[in-house]
């Protein structure tokens, strides 16, 4: 039907599709590895935040047998809006989980593990149990794998979830920070940033020789100086290590890219987070927070053990 002035009517306009730069274009995973990872994931019945959350670097990664353990389910209680992963009620957690991760971890020959979990406020400990039972079935079936968890902020249960993890003994505790406190009504909304800072600097007062990790998206409408001021407040909680990369859109329905920052303004950004004292620092489009995760882990430990050494010199003088 036409309107008075003889045109069809206007159909709603569509948003337009965000053109991605070059320097974030990756290939589509076509690799024998990739597929011999994902048959071992199924075989397994194991989740990974490579797929979960849509991962630009899925094919690398799992070409090069690098996967990152997604514990506790798929479903995620909360509902970020940078995040792919499903929200709803998730199911009773896999007793089978821990063991079926060693074992991943085993066949794959891994040198450095990184595992993560979606969000469990559904639990009495937010899952932290099942973190613990992760890293005991890993130092019994593969003692020299190094390993890296990612966790939740454990809201309201933050304080017994840390400590019994810590005791644990994982080699490196990860807590993404994610954004600029600025942002966090409308990116992380169901999180305070304060409360993720308190964790990270929890895990220092429960063991400082545990390296802290943390991450943020770029891209989402946030300000330089606003960066500076969280990499900041990352140092005053002793976080060794900070990553830094391209907030990409999952889905129409999710938050928008603001910004595709270009490569040199990581770079820059980098430098100043070593200025600023991090031990390790990983800024590029293409960075996530397991992203080369072993060989930043080596380099890290080797920087902290020349630090020490050159604080010892200094004392013995």
């Amino acid at each position: 039907m036409n309107d008075l002035s003889g045109n069809p009517p206007s159909e709603t306009p569509r948003a337009p599709r965000q053109r991605k730069p070059d320097w974030i274009r990756v290939k589509a995973p076509v690799s024998q590895g990739y597929n011999e990872t994902r048959k071992l994931m199924r075989e397994l019945n194991l989740n990974t935040v490579c797929e979960e959350a849509a991962c630009p670097n899925i094919g690398e990664c799992w070409t090069k047998k690098h996967a990152t353990v997604m514990i506790l389910g798929d479903v995620c209680t909360r509902a970020c809006a940078f995040c792919n992963v499903k929200t709803g009620m998730p199911r009773k957690v896999d007793p089978l989980e821990p063991e079926h991760t060693a074992i991943a971890a085993a066949k794959m020959g891994l040198e450095h593990i990184v595992i993560t979990s979606v969000d469990r406020d559904d639990l009495p400990d937010g899952g932290a149990s099942q973190f613990v039972k992760v890293i005991e079935a890993l130092r019994r079936t593969t003692p020299d794998t190094t390993i890296e968890i990612l966790t939740p902020d454990f809201r309201g249960k933050m304080r017994p979830a840390v400590e019994a993890i810590c005791q644990a003994g994982p080699d490196v505790y990860n807590h993404n920070l994610e954004t600029v406190p600025r942002l966090y009504p409308t990116i992380r909304p169901g999180a305070r940033y304060y409360a993720s800072l308190r964790l990270l600097e929890e895990v220092k007062r429960h063991d400082p020789m545990i390296f802290t990790k943390s991450g943020i998206m770029l891209g989402l409408g946030e300000q330089r100086l606003e960066v500076h001021q969280v990499m900041d407040d990352m140092r005053s909680a002793e976080v060794d290590f900070i990553t830094m990369g391209q907030y990409l859109q999952p889905t129409p329905k999710h938050a928008t890219v603001e910004e595709f920052v270009t490569p040199q303004a990581f770079n820059a950004y980098g430098s100043i987070a070593r200025a600023k004292g991090f031990l390790q620092v990983a800024s590029s489009p293409l960075t996530r927070s397991s992203y080369h995760a072993g060989d930043d882990f080596a380099e890290m430990r080797q920087a902290r053990a020349e630090k020490l050494a050159k604080q010892g010199a200094r004392q013995s003088q």
